[in-house]
C-alpha cells in the first residue's frame, strides 16, 4: 500500500493487485490489534535492531524515517502516541485505522486496486520487466513492485508466493526460517504455568553451552513453552541453532536486580518471617504462586521440611534455581506462527538506494520479502514502510 500510494502520488499509474477480498489483513493484527507501526529509537540505534542484515535498510531508513512515518499517519488523521520501549501505536489502540488511513491514501492518490488477484508470475521481455500474469491474465507494466511479504501467517495471504515470483526470474532466495516466534520446550512441566507473565526478568540463549543472547524485560508461558518480547528477541538464534542440531537452554533469572548476597538477605528475611512455617508455605513474598511448586521441586528441598531446618547449602540451591531456571529448547513454534519471517531474496541482488533489482530491470522490492528481519518493538513494520516508499518512488521514475 505504501509502494502503491508512493508511486501514484509521484505521476505513475498504479494497479495494486491484492491476493485477498480486502487490503491490509496482516496489518490489522499487529500488536496484538493494537498496530505497533514503529519505534521512537534513534537512526543508529534502530539499526542495530535488525540481526538480519541490518545495514542494507541505512538508505530507507533515512529517506522515510520514523518520525517521516509518525507525520504521514497524523496527516491521514492518524495521530499516534510512544510507550515503553518506545513502541509507537495510534492513539486509538486500533490497528485497522492504520489500514483505514492507507485505503484512503490510495483513494487520494488514485491507485487502482483490484482484490482476489493472485499473481503466478512476472512477464519479461528483452531481460526487462513488462508486467505481470494474475488469475490467468496478463497485465502490462513499465515497473513491478514485490510485497508479498514472507510466509508467517498464511491465513493473512502471506504464503511464500513472493519468493517463487522472484527465484523465477532468477533471484536467489536465502533460505526462510522463523523469527520473532515462540518456543517450544522439552520440560512438559512448564505448561502448568500456561499464562504466567513476568516482568523484569532475564533470559540468557545458550547454545553447545555458550552464551549468545541475552535480554531482559517481558516474557510469558504457554501451554507448549515460552514466549513474550524477550522470548522473541532470542528466538531467532535458537531457530538457527535448533536447524543445526546443537543443544540450546534458555536460562531464566526471575531476579536479576538482586546480587547473590542481596538475593540471600531477601531469602533469609523471608524464611525469618515464616520461621514456624513449611517450606512450600515460605515463598509467597518471594516468588508469582504458579511457579512456587516447580521451584520447590527442583530446589530438592522437601516442601513439609519446617523452614527453621533448610541447611544454607539447601539455601543456595534454591538460590541458583531462582537465577538460574533451565529451559531445555526442543523447537520453535511452525513457521506460520512466525511474527516475521528471515530469509528471503538476497540483498546482494537488490539496489539499497532504489530497492531494484539487480537482475531483472524494472522489478522492485519492499518488505518482508526481502531478506532483512528486526527484533520486535514496531521495527519489521517501519522497516517494511520504508522500503514500500523508497521501491514506490523509484518505480515511478522506471
Amino acid at each position: 500500500m505504501m509502494a502503491a500510494g508512493q508511486a501514484a502520488k509521484a505521476g505513475a499509474n498504479v494497479l495494486l493487485l491484492e491476493k485477498n477480498q480486502r487490503l491490509g489483513k496482516k496489518l490489522a493484527i499487529t500488536g496484538k490489534g493494537r498496530g505497533n507501526l514503529t519505534n521512537s529509537a534513534a537512526p543508529e540505534d534502530f539499526i542495530a535492531q535488525f540481526p538480519g542484515n541490518g545495514a542494507f535498510l541505512y538508505g530507507a531508513l533515512y529517506r522515510f524515517t520514523n518520525e517521516d512515518l509518525r507525520r504521514f499517519f497524523h496527516d491521514l488523521g492518524v495521530p499516534t502516541v510512544v510507550e515503553r520501549g518506545g513502541r509507537v501505536f495510534p492513539r486509538s489502540q486500533k490497528a485497522q485505522d492504520l489500514v483505514d488511513a492507507l485505503q484512503k491514501f490510495l483513494e487520494t492518490c488514485g491507485v487502482e486496486v483490484r482484490y482476489g488477484c493472485k499473481t503466478t508470475a512476472i512477464l519479461q521481455e528483452d531481460g526487462r520487466v513488462v508486467g505481470v500474469r494474475a488469475n490467468v491474465v496478463n497485465f502490462s507494466a513499465d515497473a513491478v513492485v514485490l510485497a508479498t511479504g514472507g510466509a508467517s501467517y498464511p491465513g493473512t495471504g502471506s504464503t511464500g508466493d513472493g519468493y517463487k515470483l522472484a527465484q523465477a526470474v532468477g533471484h536467489t532466495i536465502t533460505p526462510v526460517f522463523p523469527a520473532l516466534i515462540p518456543l517450544e520446550t522439552a520440560e512438559t512441566w512448564v505448561g502448568t504455568l500456561a499464562g504466567l507473565s513476568l516482568r523484569n526478568v532475564t533470559v540468557k540463549l545458550t547454545v553447545n553451552g555458550r552464551i549468545v543472547a541475552e535480554e531482559f524485560g517481558e516474557m510469558l508461558f504457554t501451554h507448549y513453552g515460552l514466549s513474550g518480547p524477550i522470548i522473541l528477541t532470542v528466538s531467532r538464534q535458537a531457530a538457527q541453532a535448533l536447524s543445526k542440531k546443537q543443544p540450546t537452554h534458555v536460562h531464566l533469572n526471575l531476579k536479576p536486580a538482586l546480587t547473590a548476597e542481596q538475593l540471600d538477605a531477601r531469602i533469609l528475611r523471608d524464611f525469618q518471617k515464616n520461621i514456624r512455617k513449611q517450606f512450600k508455605n515460605s515463598l509467597n513474598d518471594l516468588l508469582p504462586q504458579k511457579l512456587i511448586e516447580p521451584v520447590i521441586k527442583l530446589s530438592g528441598i522437601p516442601p513439609e521440611l519446617p523452614v527453621h531446618q533448610i541447611s544454607r547449602e539447601q539455601r543456595l540451591q534454591l538460590q541458583k534455581i531462582i537465577t538460574d531456571l533451565t529451559f531445555t529448547i526442543k523447537a520453535v513454534r511452525p513457521l506460520k506462527e512466525a511474527i516475521v519471517t528471515a530469509g528471503g531474496v538476497s540483498i546482494k541482488e537488490i539496489d539499497p538506494a532504489t530497492m531494484a533489482s539487480k537482475i531483472l530491470p524494472g522489478l522492485y522490492f519492499a518488505g518482508e520479502i526481502i531478506d532483512v528481519d528486526g527484533n520486535t518493538g514496531g521495527y519489521n513494520l517501519q522497516a517494511a514502510f520504508s522500503t514500500g516508499y523508497v521501491a514506490g518512488l523509484s518505480a515511478a521514475k522506471a
